[in-house]
C-alpha cells in the first residue's frame, strides 16, 4: 500500500494509494479464491465467466458492464442474450490485472503500488474504462497515480518501468515506458547537492518516499553524494528499457565518461564471464540471489535503494547475449575515452563468439583501434571462432592495428591549420609527442602479442611477417621485443628452410637490437649465420662509435689529460653490463688469434714435410741409365735451346730493318 500524503484529484479520492469508488453496483464483502479461481462472496449467484488462461473469474454482468466498453460491445454485439462466458487470454497484465479491475468494478477498494500499477493501467485501456461511462473510471484514476504519485520517485518509477517489461506493446504505446524514463534521466542528472540521502542497507518493504521527501532523509548533510550512486539501480532493468534510460540521460547532458561507466557496470551484471579479476560479478552486486533482496551493491556507501525481486536477474541465454552486446555498442557514447580499452576488447571477444552482426563488430573494431595503446596482453589474447587453424584471432588484432594507424593518421591530418605560427607549432610538436608516444606503446604490445603466439605451431610464417611490419619503423627505438619473438617463433617451428629463416629475421633491425640482445644473438644457433655475423658488425660498429665519441668529447674537455687518464674515465663511464660485454669479446678476438697463429704454424710444417717428400720421390724415380735414344733427344733439344738463344741476341743488334727479317725455317721432317 502507498503510504505518503493523501491527494485529491477533481475531487476522487486517493487516500493513502487505496482506490475506492462511491457507487457500488453490488454489494459484497470482496473476492474468495477456489484453485484456480474466483468467486465473489454475495448472495446473488454469478451469471457471467470470464476465463484468462488457466484461472477463471465467477462474476456478474452489471458490475463490468457499467465500467467496461470492452464488455459491453462483446456482449451486444454477440448477438447472444444468454452470453454467460468470454475468454480475454490477450489481457495485458494477465489474472493479477484482471482481478483488481474487476475488484474496481464491485466497489472493492484496491491498493496501488509501484509494482500493480503499470498492469491495471494497461488492462484498464484494453477493458475501455473510460470516463464515457462513469466520471473516475479506472483509466482516469491510475492515469493520475502514475502522474502525480510514481513519476515523482526514483524508486516506483525503476519498479514501474521494469514492470513493464510483460507488457508489451501496451505499456509503449500508453507512454509508461517514456515518462518513466525520462523521469528516471532527470532524477540522475539532477544536482546531488541539493539532495539527501539515506543509507544502503536492507531496504524497507514499504514503497519508497517522493522524490521530494527524501531531501531530509539524509543522516548527514555533509555527506559526499558519488556520481555513480545510480548505476545499481537502473541496471535491474531489461536490456530495451535500460537503452531508453540512458538514451534519456545523454539528452539531459550527463557527462560522457559517467554514461560509459553505467553501461559497463550493466555488461558486468548481465553478461556471464564478461568480467575479470577485481570487477564486480553479479553475485556480488543487486541480483535475485541476495539474501536482503537488496538493490545496492555498495557496501556501506550512500545512493539510492531499490529492493529487486526474486526474478531479478536470470541466467542470461546466448540469444539474449547477443541482444544486450549489440544494444550495449549502440549505445557507448562516441567519445575515446567514455570505456576503456580493456572492456572493449572484452566485449568484442563476446560479440565474435556470439555471431553479433558484422557491422557492429566493424564498429567495435573501429572504437579500439582509437585507443589501442591502453589495451593489454591479456586483452588482446583472443581465441580464434572461426575455421582458423590458428588458436588466437591473428587477423583480428591485424585489423585493430589497421584502424590504429589510420585514426593516428586523422589525428595528424585534422590539425589546426589557422592558428598562428608559434601556436600551431607548439601544438604540432605536442600531437606528434603524443603520437610518438602511441606508437612506442603500440610496438611493445604487438611485439609481446608476437612473442606469445609465436608458440603455436600452426601460426604461418607470413602472417607473423605482416603483423611484425604493420607498424612503421619509428615506432621501435629498440627491436628487442621483436628478437625475442623471432627467437621464439624459430623454436617452435625448427623445420623452417634456410631461406624462410632469413625472410623470418628481415623482420628485425639488428643495428637497433641491445647489448645483451646482440650478446644472446651472437650464441644463437637457430639464426642464420648471416644474421650473426650482422649483429657481430652493427656491435662493432657501436662499439667503435661509442669509444671515438667518448674520446673526443674528453680531448674536447681536456686536451692536456693524459691518454690513460681519458681511457680510465672512459671505463669508469662506461656502463658494467657494456665493458662485460667488451671484455668477453676482447677475450673472444684474442682466442681466435692465437687459435690462426697456430694453425699458419701446422701449415708451414706440413709444406717442408711435403717439400722433402717430394724430392726424395725424384730421387727414387730418377733412371740410373739413359737409353740412347733419350740422350739423343737431350742433345737436339739442348742445341735447339742454344740456337734459339743466340738468335735473340743477334737480333737485339740488328737494325729494326733487319729485325723484321723472318726467321730461318724450321725442320720439317723429324730425324730419323
Amino acid at each position: 500500500m502507498w503510504e505518503s500524503e493523501t491527494e485529491s484529484v477533481g475531487g476522487r479520492d486517493y487516500g493513502n494509494g487505496v482506490l475506492t469508488t462511491s457507487k457500488h453496483g453490488l454489494k459484497t464483502d470482496g473476492f474468495e479464491q477456489r484453485g484456480q479461481s474466483w468467486f465473489v462472496a454475495t448472495d446473488i449467484p454469478s451469471d457471467f465467466l470470464v476465463q484468462i488462461g488457466d484461472v477463471s473469474f465467477q462474476l456478474h454482468k452489471y458490475p463490468l458492464l457499467s465500467r467496461s466498453g470492452k464488455m459491453n460491445r462483446v456482449i451486444y454485439e454477440s448477438r447472444d442474450a444468454e452470453l454467460s462466458k468470454i475468454s480475454l487470454d490477450d489481457l495485458p497484465g494477465g489474472p493479477e490485472a484482471f482481478e483488481l479491475a474487476a475488484k474496481f468494478c464491485y466497489g472493492i477498494a484496491v491498493d496501488l503500488t509501484a509494482t500493480n500499477i503499470s498492469g491495471l493501467r494497461c488492462a484498464a485501456e484494453y477493458l475501455e474504462m473510460t470516463e464515457d461511462l462513469e466520471e473516475g473510471n479506472l483509466i482516469f484514476k491510475t492515469e493520475a497515480f502514475l502522474s502525480y504519485v510514481v513519476l515523482s520517485s526514483w524508486r516506483d518509477s525503476i519498479l514501474v518501468l521494469k514492470s513493464c517489461q510483460k507488457l508489451s506493446p501496451w505499456a509503449e504505446n500508453l507512454q509508461i515506458v517514456r515518462r518513466c524514463s525520462e523521469s528516471i534521466a532527470w532524477k540522475a542528472c539532477a544536482n546531488p547537492k541539493g539532495i539527501r540521502w539515506q543509507y544502503t542497507g536492507r531496504p524497507p518493504k514499504i514503497s519508497s518516499p517522493k522524490w521530494s521527501e527524501m531531501k531530509d532523509s539524509s543522516p548527514s548533510r555533509n555527506q559526499q553524494v558519488p556520481p555513480d550512486w545510480w548505476f545499481e539501480d537502473v541496471s535491474i532493468l531489461r536490456i530495451d528499457h535500460f537503452v531508453r534510460v540512458i538514451t534519456a540521460i545523454k539528452v539531459k547532458g550527463m557527462r560522457f565518461e559517467l554514461i560509459g561507466a553505467s553501461i559497463m557496470h550493466y555488461a558486468a551484471k548481465w553478461l556471464p564471464g564478461f568480467t575479470k579479476e577485481g570487477a564486480v560479478t553479479p553475485d556480488e552486486g543487486s541480483n535475485s540471489s541476495n539474501s536482503n533482496g537488496s538493490g545496492s551493491s555498495w557496501k556501506g556507501g550512500l545512493h539510492m535503494i531499490v529492493a529487486g525481486n526474486k526474478d531479478d536477474p536470470q541466467p542470461v541465454q546466448a540469444k539474449d547475449q547477443r541482444m544486450i552486446i549489440e544494444s550495449l555498442i549502440s549505445i557507448i557514447p562516441p567519445q575515446k575515452d567514455s570505456v576503456s580499452c580493456s572492456f572493449l576488447l572484452r566485449l568484442l571477444r563476446m560479440a565474435n563468439m556470439l555471431k553479433v552482426a558484422p557491422a557492429l563488430v566493424t564498429e567495435l573494431e573501429k572504437r579500439v583501434g582509437m585507443q589501442f595503446e591502453q589495451a593489454t596482453l591479456a586483452d588482446l589474447l583472443i581465441p580464434s571462432y572461426t575455421t582458423s587453424d590458428t588458436l588466437h584471432d591473428i587477423d583480428l588484432v591485424q585489423r585493430l592495428l589497421e584502424h590504429f594507424l589510420i585514426q593516428e593518421q586523422m589525428e595528424i591530418s585534422s590539425s589546426p591549420g589557422r592558428q598562428p605560427y608559434s601556436e600551431k607549432h607548439m601544438y604540432d610538436a605536442a600531437q606528434r609527442g603524443n603520437n610518438s608516444n602511441a606508437k612506442m606503446r603500440v610496438a611493445r604490445l604487438v611485439d609481446s602479442y608476437l612473442t606469445e603466439v609465436s608458440r603455436d605451431r600452426n601460426l604461418s610464417l607470413t602472417k607473423f611477417q605482416v603483423l611484425a611490419e604493420a607498424l612503421p619503423e619509428s615506432a621501435r627505438t629498440c627491436d628487442d621485443g621483436l628478437y625475442r619473438a623471432v627467437d621464439s617463433y624459430l623454436k617452435a617451428h625448427p623445420t623452417l628452410s634456410e631461406h624462410e629463416r632469413k625472410r623470418l629475421c628481415r623482420v628485425m633491425d639488428c643495428q637497433k637490437l641491445s647489448i645483451d640482445a646482440c650478446m644472446h644473438a651472437a650464441q644463437n644457433e637457430r639464426l642464420p649465420l648471416r644474421i650473426v655475423v650482422q649483429v657481430l658488425f652493427s656491435e662493432q660498429v657501436k662499439i667503435s662509435n661509442a669509444i671515438a665519441n667518448t674520446s673526443l668529447k674528453e680531448a674536447g674537455e681536456s686536451q692536456y689529460q693524459p691518454m690513460v687518464s681519458n681511457r680510465k674515465t672512459l671505463l669508469e663511464g662506461t656502463p658494467q653490463s657494456f665493458q662485460e660485454g667488451w671484455a668477453a669479446a676482447k677475450k673472444d678476438i684474442n682466442t681466435l688469434k692465437f687459435e690462426l697463429e697456430s694453425v699458419k704454424a701446422k701449415y708451414l710444417e706440413l709444406q717442408n714435410d711435403m717439400e722433402s717428400m717430394q724430392r726424395q720421390f725424384d730421387k727414387v724415380a730418377k733412371p740410373k741409365q739413359a737409353s740412347a735414344w733419350t740422350s739423343g733427344w737431350k742433345k737436339l733439344s739442348k742445341m735447339t735451346k742454344m740456337t734459339n738463344l743466340e738468335n735473340h741476341d743477334i737480333g737485339s743488334q740488328m737494325p729494326n730493318a733487319e729485325q723484321t727479317r723472318k726467321t730461318p725455317r724450321r725442320w720439317r721432317n723429324s730425324i730419323s
